[in-house]
């Protein structure tokens, strides 16, 4: 079944070492719902903007934790088997490989990220 709502996922880092980093200018640019962009690499890691409006799918990440953390607005981040964790401004989680995850914001209105 297709997907209701696309996801636009930009796998490519956006930024090299040493440039300079806008998150939330970027942020405020975003249109999409739901739009994911690699921003930069750290050694084995890459470092993603994520902005949500609504409801994402269940999806897992069998090879690497996932961290997440909310520059503005809140995240509910519902983890299979597990209580689901809400997030406001400046807090994080990491969700472990192999856990299902699928994030929604709490906010209508703008996307948040």
């Amino acid at each position: 079944m297709p997907d209701p709502m696309p996801h636009v996922i930009h796998m490519d880092p956006k930024y090299e070492p040493l440039e300079h980093i806008d998150v939330p200018a970027l942020a405020r640019a975003v249109t999409e719902p739901w739009f994911n962009q690699t921003l930069c690499r750290v050694n084995d890691s890459v470092i993603r903007l994520g902005v949500v409006s609504g409801e994402h799918h269940w999806h897992r990440h069998d090879e690497e934790d996932e961290f997440c953390s909310v520059i503005d607005g809140r995240l509910i981040i519902e983890l299979d088997g597990h209580d689901s964790a809400e997030l406001g401004q400046g807090q994080g989680i990491t969700v472990p490989r192999g856990l299902r995850p699928r994030g929604r914001s709490r906010r209508s209105g703008p996307p948040c990220s």
